[in-house]
């Protein structure tokens, strides 16, 4: 016997997140509640607690800091289109070509070519490489994580779950974020 499973493709996904995404955000009974909103693939929308000031803090820090090394667009906060719903890396570092396919959109289809994780307390292991695999799906040629004591990983495409020394796009870029 044999089973036959038909999936939507990857454009009726993201279109599919994308109205859920828009009719999260016209939602008036949302407007005054406080976290960070993402959505699953089944479109539902998952509200996180809000960040702290200090990891809103770092996540700014690193968008600045790679937007200074490598001109650019540094960004906090970015809605990516991915399989699994919208997802919204904490820092993003977008080339001028690709900052310039994301202007005036309320979404983002194709991913910033650096995306970040500040990792939380109740973030896992499991959760980062879920969303490096979504990330690189949709167009990331690198992600970052920040852990807790400020130390970077860098992780790419071909290796997404093996992290590396430096990064190969900001070879310059500080190994640890201090305070």
């Amino acid at each position: 016997m044999q089973l036959i499973i038909n999936l939507p493709s990857r454009e009726e996904t993201v279109a599919f997140a994308r109205d859920c995404w828009g009719r999260a955000i016209a939602d008036a009974r949302l407007s005054g509640v406080e976290g960070k909103f993402e959505t699953n693939s089944f479109g539902q929308l998952i509200v996180n607690p809000p960040p702290t000031f200090f990891h809103n803090d770092r996540a700014f820090r690193i968008a600045a800091l790679i937007e200074k090394l490598l001109g650019g667009a540094g960004r906090t906060d970015v809605p990516l289109e991915t399989l699994d719903g919208i997802k919204v890396p904490d820092a993003a570092w977008f080339s001028d070509e690709r900052y310039q396919l994301a202007r005036g959109r309320v979404t983002i289809q194709t991913a910033p070519e650096i995306c970040v994780e500040v990792i939380s307390p109740s973030n896992t292991e499991a959760e980062m490489q879920h969303k490096r695999n979504l990330y690189f799906e949709a167009g990331a040629q690198e992600c970052w994580t920040c852990d807790e004591d400020g130390r970077m990983s860098y992780y790419e495409k071909s290796l997404p779950n093996d992290p590396k020394p430096t990064s190969t796009l900001c070879p310059n870029f500080p190994n640890t974020i201090t305070d």
